[in-house]
């Protein structure tokens, strides 16, 4: 029987793009966020006596500001050596993309694949064989496991690559693959990275990501870490997620539709949020909060957004002193869907301004336009004033234009959800 443990996506020292626009924001705990993961990596090693850790790409982020960043790595991997866990490694498109990690010196149990071909690396003691490539460049467009060696017959084997398999949202297409196409290598195991949401993807063989070890952003929600696998002498595989991040992101949704008046919110909040407390285990919490449902009070949560924002935060240090951090207040709720005839604005109106936003979400040239124009926008903008939210408005997406509908629609003085657009009033819009 033997133990490794399966990482990837450690993104050490991770720029904390879109947060100077957050005044409240812990700061400084977000940005050492990952090298605490990293540490707890490595102690998960040594306190479980793995027989080795595998990493599957994108140990860093891009080029670093200073070598603290490859140094601090590579003292961690120094303190498996004095435990004799040796650390077999895959350079990311992340990795790749950065010049100086080619030239980094990691301790004498660090090997790292090279990126010229797929290569294949033994542990005699206990007949395991793994294989693995580099990336050479940062955007690696071929099936890269078509080419790795044959299986070591008799032995375990095990598949370590950087990919987006058959593709997944928010990620680039870097190295892509089949599970078909992964099954017909006859390994074990394949050590996947490159996405960062925990997955696995099949167990006959067993195909893993395991997922970033720590959250770096309101999108990468929920418990992140890696795999501790276990292989029986009869070579049976047991995969347990360990949790090893620092620091948890959250989306909290609340249901407003019950409520009649913004003093009850607090109430609704603390419940949710002392359940996210309980589950995150004592972690520093970065919470979204997403208001859902119909409420007469709509408009009013629209307005006061910040003076809820600020409420939330008070719920939260009253629950916990400073492991809550409220990230944002969205408003996703709307006006109740009947309509009051009463309103200034007529329905036919109201039809033809829907035409016109429908029309829109099924026009590419429209799209496309959207897209450039916001492109053109975000060019303009320097760096170091951007946030979170403004590239959220600026990326040119479908949501953009619904945002603007809600929003011309509250301007309007009323929610005309149940009104939809005729046929005429498409057609106008063409």
């Amino acid at each position: 029987m033997f133990r490794f443990i399966h990482a990837a996506d450690i993104h050490l020292d991770s720029p904390l793009l879109g947060l100077r626009g957050y005044d409240s924001a812990p700061t400084e705990r977000l940005r050492t966020a990952p090298r605490r993961a990293l540490e707890n990596l490595v102690n998960l090693a040594i306190r479980t006596k793995v027989d080795f850790l595998l990493i599957a790409g994108d140990v860093f982020d891009g080029n670093w500001k200073d070598y603290g960043t490859g140094q601090f790595f590579v003292k961690q991997m120094a303190k498996l050596r004095d435990c004799r866990i040796p650390v077999y490694l895959i350079a990311g498109n992340h990795d790749a993309e950065n010049k100086m990690t080619r030239s980094l010196p990691y301790p004498d149990n660090v090997y790292v694949f090279e990126s010229a071909k797929a290569t294949t690396q033994r542990i005699e003691a206990i007949q395991v064989a793994i294989h693995g490539q580099s990336f050479a460049t940062q955007a690696v467009t071929e099936d890269l496991s078509m080419s790795y060696p044959a299986q070591v017959p008799g032995w375990f084997n095990i598949g370590l690559l950087h990919t987006s398999c058959t593709g997944r949202e928010g990620h680039e297409n870097y190295a892509p693959c089949t599970l078909e196409g992964l099954g017909t290598r006859g390994y074990d195991y394949w050590a996947l990275g490159h996405i960062h949401k925990r997955e696995v993807l099949s167990q006959k063989p067993w195909v893993v990501f395991p997922g970033n070890i720590q959250g770096r952003h309101a999108k990468e929600t929920g418990p992140k870490g890696c795999y501790l696998v276990s292989v029986s002498d009869q070579r049976g595989i047991e995969a347990a997620f360990e949790p090893l991040d620092v620091l948890r992101w959250e989306t909290l949704a609340l249901d407003v539709e019950p409520i009649g008046d913004l003093g009850e919110l607090p109430t609704l909040f603390k419940a949710s949020l002392q359940e996210a407390i309980d589950r995150g285990q004592d972690r520093l919490l970065a919470i979204r909060v997403e208001l859902q449902g119909q409420s007469p009070l709509h408009r009013k949560f629209r307005v006061e957004r910040e003076h809820i924002l600020q409420g939330c935060q008070s719920v939260a240090t009253g629950l916990s002193i400073d492991g809550v951090w409220i990230e944002k207040i969205v408003c996703n709720t709307r006006m109740p869907s009947q309509i009051d005839p009463q309103d200034s604005a007529s329905e036919d109106a109201i039809r033809a301004i829907l035409g016109v936003f429908q029309d829109a979400k099924t026009n590419p040239d429209f799209y496309k336009q959207l897209q450039f124009d916001m492109g053109a926008i975000r060019s303009k903008i320097p760096s170091e004033l951007r946030t979170a939210e403004l590239d959220e408005y600026l990326d040119g997406s479908i949501g953009l234009l619904e945002q603007a509908k809600e929003r011309l629609l509250d301007l309007l003085g009323s929610d005309f959800s149940g009104v939809e657009p005729t046929a005429s009033d498409l057609g106008e819009t063409r």
